[in-house]
């Protein structure tokens, strides 16, 4: 049997089709690959690559005409976030303030500070080059020159690469974290737009952006192979890509030496190798939806840019991979800004709507451009797009500005695709039917504890119904400096046991890719959807498990069915299922457990259990962290389902179902 053989969706075209796939271990990526390396070598590279001044990308303050001729909506709120920064009071960003991340863990306070001034000088370089009349540009001067007298670009969490570690920066070792990328990329397109406009304040302006970037960026960048460009060896991240497209604006936007300019180019399409390397056939991020916005989406700010700067002839929008992993961002969408949430993911997410719709245009998809759109419109369209605060990166801001009047023109609509399954990071989601959010909708997961992001949290399932949150992933804490450390794991919301998982003993999963998801098996039709694997192979030998086989079932209409089926080698004295909630629970008749939300009067579900083998009880947790509670409400639920009497060998059925049809 091919056990790379996907189906990565089924709709009712398929009817009355059975699909089914079984594996018994993580996949390897198959046929098809390729190579930027091989497909575009440095020297087709410096053969295809336009000149600095060939290449213009968009149009400079000085094309007045197109930044006139944007839409009168755009032109008012634009000026509108650069007027809001007017006389702005740049934040100051003291030793002691950087220092509070060693000292105490804290990563916000700096980080709150350091991202207000990137998101002003957006603000206010965009607002000139729409007004054009010279008022923002003693602004656009400061933050400027505010910029540059940092000592490090990027942020305390990220200077553990420094010889010095933790603590302060070292200014003699410079080296590009995300952010040191992200403020190069800034500074550089506000010198490629504004141009000699910032030499009226001064002519050092333009000459200090170049030596910074250079000495900051284009110079380590291409002397020193950081950890995320992937030489070392190991598996990259989001930060590949990320780090990738900010180095390559800069490099093609500031760069003076064309020689450096083209090795900077053929080094970043090695480095993209060894991202595209790290992703199975089936695109699937698992870092999630959220971080897809800088990983799957960043590879595509690196095509784009390479694509616009050899005048098309870099072009690998055909590839089934590149296509892929733009599709993943669709397929786990549940409803509104729901998305399936595995790993250091959050349930909902705000998706740059621009971009997701250019991925789409590049690749052909039309559910992806339809999928951009949408998002667009539901943030309130070219309307509110562009008021507040802009982010504080420019590069995807001016394809949003300029991309705005097209999008608001093309068809929108969310894919809601019925069934996914993605063999190579083990991730199942499935709805009633296509194209509707209504009833119920099931995601499940096998994968390992070694993956990026990672939680414990292999056999880990979440329910929707109607849209809504029923049985949830919890999601992650504000960062701090435990949560990439030693200590990641005795952050509650990384365990095991606060994920829909068994617990034996007080023994809960481990880390490590070889506590992983055993004799995986998918199957699909118009009846059901089902995820069925073993994870006892997640858990230590402390758990005493021979066999944990989890069955978890989409029954079309009517519910979700989770069987448990486990061996011990030797008998326990306690075993505890988890389930999370965001619902209030209240146990009901023997075996029922009522779930209700907080906009209805009414109970959303009800669990089922076998009230003969478990005894349920609620335990209700105080959610005091920022992050999760941008998501969840301040109070979030634990159902305990507890063995009376815990056998060598058993079964338990649960169900989750409406309480109304």
């Amino acid at each position: 049997m091919d056990t790379r053989r996907t189906a990565m969706t089924l709709s009712g075209a398929a009817a009355g089709t059975l699909l089914l796939v079984m594996f018994t271990g993580l996949t390897t990526a198959g046929e098809g690959r390729f190579k930027l390396r091989e497909l575009y070598p440095q020297e087709q590279i410096e053969q295809v690559l336009l000149s600095q001044d060939q290449w213009r990308p968009w149009p400079k303050w000085s094309e007045r005409q197109a930044w006139e001729g944007l839409p009168a909506e755009v032109r008012k709120d634009l000026i509108a976030g650069g007027e809001a920064y007017l006389g702005y009071d740049w934040p100051a960003l003291p030793a002691t303030l950087f220092l509070e991340f060693a000292r105490d863990g804290n990563r916000s306070r700096y980080e709150r500070e350091h991202f207000a001034r990137r998101s002003a000088l957006t603000a206010l370089a965009i607002a000139e080059c729409v007004e054009g009349k010279g008022r923002f540009l003693d602004d656009v001067a400061n933050g400027v020159w505010a910029l540059c007298e940092e000592s490090f670009w990027g942020v305390p969490a990220h200077i553990g690469a420094q010889k010095a570690g933790s603590g302060l920066p070292d200014y003699a070792e410079p080296i590009v974290d995300l952010f040191a990328a992200e403020t190069s990329e800034s500074l550089a397109w506000t010198s490629y737009l504004l141009g000699e406009r910032l030499d009226e304040v001064s002519p050092l302006i333009r000459k200090r952006i170049a030596l910074e970037i250079d000495r900051r960026v284009l110079t380590p960048c291409l002397e020193r192979d950081f950890g995320w460009m992937g030489f070392r060896g190991g598996r990259v991240n989001n930060w590949n890509p990320w780090c990738n497209s900010n180095w390559l604006v800069s490099a093609l936007l500031i760069e003076p030496d064309e020689s450096r300019r083209v090795a900077a180019v053929a080094k970043i399409a090695r480095s993209l190798d060894h991202f595209l390397d790290a992703y199975e056939d089936d695109g699937g991020c698992d870092e999630g939806p959220g971080y897809w916005g800088r990983a799957g989406a960043s590879l595509y700010d690196c095509l784009d840019l390479l694509h616009s700067a050899s005048d098309g002839a870099i072009d690998v929008y055909d590839k089934p991979l590149v296509q892929e992993i733009g599709r993943y961002i669709y397929r786990v969408h549940i409803a509104d800004r729901y998305f399936v949430n595995f790993a250091d993911a959050s349930a909902r997410v705000g998706i740059a709507a621009s971009l997701v719709y250019r991925y789409g245009k590049s690749i052909g998809d039309d559910k992806l451009m339809a999928f951009g759109a949408h998002a667009f419109a539901e943030s309130g369209g070219m309307a509110k797009a562009f008021e507040g605060k802009p982010g504080y990166g420019i590069g995807r801001y001016l394809a949003e500005i300029f991309g705005a009047a097209e999008i608001e023109r093309a068809k929108a609509y969310a894919p809601l695709v019925r069934d996914v399954w993605m063999d190579g990071i083990q991730v199942m989601t499935a709805r009633n039917r296509e194209g509707s959010t209504k009833g119920l909708y099931v995601a499940a997961k096998g994968g390992h504890n070694a993956e990026s992001h990672n939680h414990n949290d292999v056999g880990n399932f979440i329910i929707y119904i109607d849209g809504k949150p029923v049985i949830i992933d919890i999601g992650v804490e504000t960062y701090s400096r435990k949560t990439f450390s030693s200590q990641r794991y005795e952050i509650w919301t990384m365990q095991s046991a606060y994920h829909s998982l068994p617990t034996i003993d007080g023994v809960m999963q481990a880390p490590g890719g070889q506590f992983a998801a055993r004799d995986v098996r998918y199957k699909s039709d118009d009846r059901m959807a089902q995820l069925t694997l073993d994870i006892a192979g997640a858990y230590p030998e402390q758990a005493r498990l021979k066999s944990w086989v989890r069955a978890i079932t989409l029954n079309r209409g009517r519910d979700v069915t989770v069987v448990e089926d486990y061996t011990l080698t030797e008998a326990a004295g306690q075993i505890t299922l988890s389930l999370m909630t965001p619902c209030s629970a209240v146990v009901g008749e023997a075996g029922q457990i009522l779930l209700s939300a907080s906009d209805r009067d009414d109970a959303l579900a009800r669990v089922i259990y076998d009230a003969s083998k478990l005894t349920a009880t609620i335990e209700v947790i105080d959610v005091e962290d920022g992050r999760l509670r941008s998501v969840w409400p301040e109070k979030t639920t634990r159902i305990l389902l507890t063995a009376k009497k815990p056998a060598l060998k058993d079964t338990w059925t649960l169900k989750v179902e409406p309480t109304k049809p």
